[in-house]
């Protein structure tokens, strides 16, 4: 398989594949991150990984036992909802109704509401929708 018009193979070093096969061996990181990492094929790793040449010193072929899952606490600063718009209902007087609503939301998504509806049950389905 030829690679890209211009482009070298690249040799990598036995100190690079071994610190590329520890990267790889860390619990919770996959082959394919790595390979992502180095622009390269996860297949070549896997190859590496059967190699005890390049396995770490003090460190197995083997992969290590998988740990069990631990949850970390994050903190999420400087982020705020948008407030939610006024939408004003319609007088209590009279209620106006529409043959087709198509509401576009923020997201993308949209409402789009057929056949005469009262527009008062639509702004309330929308506030509801919002909450």
């Amino acid at each position: 398989m030829a690679g890209k018009k211009g482009q070298k193979k690249r040799v990598w070093s036995d100190d690079e594949k071994r610190s590329i096969c520890a990267q790889a061996r860390v619990t919770g990181v996959s082959v394919a991150q790595v390979a992502r990492r180095y622009a390269m094929n996860t297949n070549l790793i896997h190859t590496w990984l059967r190699d005890p040449r390049f396995t770490s010193e003090g460190q197995t072929a083997e992969l290590p036992e998988p740990e069990e899952a631990v949850f970390l606490p994050i903190e999420v600063s400087g982020v705020t909802s948008a407030p939610a718009p006024h939408i004003p209902r319609s007088s209590p007087t009279g209620s106006a109704t529409a043959q087709r609503v198509d509401i576009t939301l923020s997201n993308g998504r949209r409402i789009l509401v057929e056949g005469p509806s009262a527009l008062s049950a639509i702004v309330a389905m929308v506030e509801g929708l919002t909450q």
